[in-house]
């Protein structure tokens, strides 16, 4: 069996509302074989930089350059999660969101509903250049690659704060990274950021295969738990690459937990 999406968006993410689709997404898990899924929606209470992004949604850019994402619809949310549990009832559909700097909005977070799986991410760093927050690759047109990524997980250590029980993609730099990456170039960090999560999940994000480097390096700084993630905001992409992610999971010591959805744990 493949191990369960932990982190998949649908129309209700703002970055997701023309081409996701809730109940397209259960149906393709279905077919697949996945026993779980978790509609992690996007909220992104950060405003940040646009970039290549203000030709896809202008209309949340201001006239800074600067995007607002809006919240999901949480009411229509909750009414498409009670649709798809009753029309998939083997699948186990979860709830959830990926809150982008969870450490930065502590109070906000603490009135929004409560939900089955809470991913915290980083997309953004402070650029002082441009006053504003900024995805890490929009830095690389101005800085070295490898001094935003160190930045990047310095910061990730910042974020014990934050409401959050799994740290999404930590490699979420590298998807624009400039050349070859070897994680051996930036072990200190590495094992710093990956033990200041050891309390937390560590997720296996499939859109750039984790580096299985990094997978060993989390079991051995104490990680205990990882969950998968597709990252898919298209139902087509769901579970992508996860046979694979499951097998080197499995290398490092991991297994299933008790039910569909669970991380699963190392022994």
């Amino acid at each position: 069996m493949l191990p369960p999406d932990g982190h998949v968006h649908s129309e209700f993410s703002w970055d997701a509302r023309r081409v996701g689709s809730m109940r397209a997404t259960c149906a393709r898990a279905v077919a697949i074989g996945l026993p779980s899924v978790a509609f992690t929606e996007h909220v992104d209470l950060t405003p940040f930089r646009a970039g290549f992004l203000a030709g896809s949604f202008g209309d949340l850019v201001d006239a800074d350059g600067i995007l607002h994402a809006p919240l999901p619809d949480f009411d229509a949310y909750a009414e498409s999660l009670d649709r798809c549990r009753a029309e998939f009832p083997g699948l186990e559909v979860l709830s959830g969101r990926e809150v982008g700097q969870p450490h930065l909005h502590v109070a906000e977070l603490a009135a929004l509903p409560p939900v089955d799986r809470v991913v915290g991410s980083l997309h953004c760093l402070w650029d002082e250049e441009a006053s504003a927050y900024a995805e890490p690759w929009l830095l690389f047109e101005d800085r070295p690659a490898p001094d935003v990524f160190r930045d990047y997980l310095a910061e990730v250590c910042r974020m014990g704060p934050g409401d959050f029980d799994t740290f999404a993609h930590l490699d979420y730099p590298v998807r624009s990274w400039p050349g070859e990456f070897d994680p051996r170039d930036f072990e200190e960090e590495l094992r710093t950021a990956l033990r200041s999560l050891t309390d937390r999940c560590l997720e296996i994000n499939t859109r750039l295969p984790l580096h299985p480097t990094i997978l060993r390096w989390w079991a051995e700084e104490g990680g205990r738990r990882v969950t998968f993630g597709s990252d898919a905001h298209e139902a087509r992409f769901v579970g992508t690459g996860f046979a694979q992610a499951g097998e080197r999971a499995s290398a490092a010591g991991f297994a299933p937990g008790r039910r569909p959805g669970d991380p699963w744990v190392r022994a």
